[in-house]
């Protein structure tokens, strides 16, 4: 009995030694690789493209992984590349993935490697940038992929590396993202047991982690409501009915369904009507107007519930008017699911990542991610990397939030996603051999 303890000592020690030795070698090559991984981020945002249009983004990292010896897939759900990176022992498939396309925005900084890239979206003119931080997602999973690749004798596991097109959404009419990268097969062969991703946040202090276990991030979904009436003269209404204000009536009917309806202290949940088009001329009641908006919700009763609220809100407000409303909800993204037991097992690595004190447990955010997709398939765990400057005393530059000209990153955030994505890939691989 006391020699079989003894083993089991010994192995465990050897166990934990290892698995510190592997960790410890992992964060001190990210460090030697930090000016890289900024170089390549700045390559990146003065190179935006947008969602399945990311044509050299892609060659550059295919081109990239290829040369730190992995087997590259490209063209994947149109323009993505997946890495596989084997382990010189056997272990679990870690799949880790950064999103690489931009957004229609017009950039406003004035950082040196600031975006000239211009083009054409839905038939308007406009600048192209990366204005939510996928430039940085890239880096650092390129990072990540340095390093591990040049510890590969060491891993006991294999390592998938998903760069994933189209986050933001597909161009009308085509298919893109997480979801066709799943239909195309990037979950299988092999298939991984988990996924890990990050964000980068222009909200959050560099050198902090947030998470949260269970519903993180909401589920998008998109609606239109298409009032008709009947067109008359501007100067005579009550010879026609007037779909203007009937969708006025309806915006404010809808507004009451999240603030009456809805059971706030359960989830949070957004309705948001984002586009109004109706009228051809200043004296002239329309005979039709289109209301586009978006959906946010963390969970599915919620969500079923205010799908038929809006239905219902309005139809019968229309027809109180004399109008009619056609409703059209579309589910686009599911909740960003972080698995609890998942979230529990690794929070340990996040905290090895980011230092005492430094990984926050936050409420669930209403934006929406298709990393979700992933989630519905194995399990995953999501969280948010600080990207905001210690000091505000930033020269020539106005920080600005994701999605706007100004979007800004504090670039010494990267390192810490680096150091995230490695202890999670080498502690779960540890943990799971």
């Amino acid at each position: 009995m006391k020699i079989t303890l003894t083993i089991l000592l010994v192995l465990c020690f050897y166990c934990t030694f290892s698995q510190s030795s592997l960790n410890k070698t992992a964060i001190s090559k990210a460090q030697d690789l930090e000016s890289q991984v900024i170089e390549w981020r700045r390559y990146f945002h003065e190179h935006p493209e947008l969602s399945n249009r990311e044509f050299e983004t892609s060659k550059k990292i295919a081109k990239y992984l290829t040369s730190l010896g992995m087997k590259v897939e490209e063209g994947v759900a149109k323009t993505g590349v997946v890495g596989l990176l084997k382990g010189g022992k056997p272990g679990p498939v870690v799949a880790l993935r950064a999103d690489i396309d931009g957004l229609p925005v017009t950039e406003r900084t004035s950082v040196p490697f600031a975006s000239k890239v211009t083009t054409e979206y839905e038939g308007v003119k406009t600048g192209v940038m990366h204005a939510c931080g996928h430039d940085t997602h890239i880096a650092i999973l390129m990072g990540v992929a340095t390093v591990l690749s040049q510890m590969k004798t060491d891993l006991p596991g294999t390592v998938k590396f998903i760069f994933q097109p189209a986050e933001e959404g597909a161009p009308a009419g085509e298919e893109g993202g997480a979801d066709l990268m799943i239909k195309e097969g990037v979950l299988a062969n092999p298939k991984p047991d988990v996924i890990f991703g990050l964000h980068i946040s222009a909200g959050t202090p560099v050198g902090q982690i947030n998470y949260k276990p269970g519903g993180a991030m909401a589920a998008s979904d998109r609606f239109s409501i298409k009032i008709k009436g009947k067109q008359t003269h501007g100067s005579s209404p009550w010879n026609g009915v007037d779909p203007v204000v009937v969708s006025a009536q309806i915006i404010n009917g809808l507004q009451t369904i999240i603030s009456r309806q809805t059971m706030l202290t359960k989830e949070a949940a957004v309705i948001t009507v984002g586009k109004i088009n109706g009228g051809v001329r200043f004296n002239i009641v329309p005979e039709e107007v289109m209301l586009t908006g978006t959906i946010r919700t963390l969970d599915t009763t919620m969500q079923n519930m205010i799908h038929k609220k809006v239905q219902l809100t309005a139809t019968k407000i229309a027809e109180s008017a004399g109008a009619t409303a056609e409703v059209t909800i579309q589910k686009m993204v599911p909740v960003t699911y972080n698995e609890p037991s998942l979230t529990d097992m690794m929070l340990p690595s996040l905290e090895k990542a980011a230092g005492p004190g430094n990984v926050k447990l936050i409420n669930a955010v209403t934006g929406a991610e298709d990393f979700s997709f992933f989630q519905e398939k194995i399990p995953g765990l999501y969280f948010f990397i600080g990207g905001q400057p210690l000091s505000s005393d930033e020269p020539e530059v106005t920080l600005g939030g994701h999605h706007t000209p100004d979007f800004y990153i504090d670039e010494s955030g990267l390192i810490t996603g680096m150091k995230a994505m490695l202890h999670l890939t080498i502690d779960y691989m540890q943990k799971k051999k």
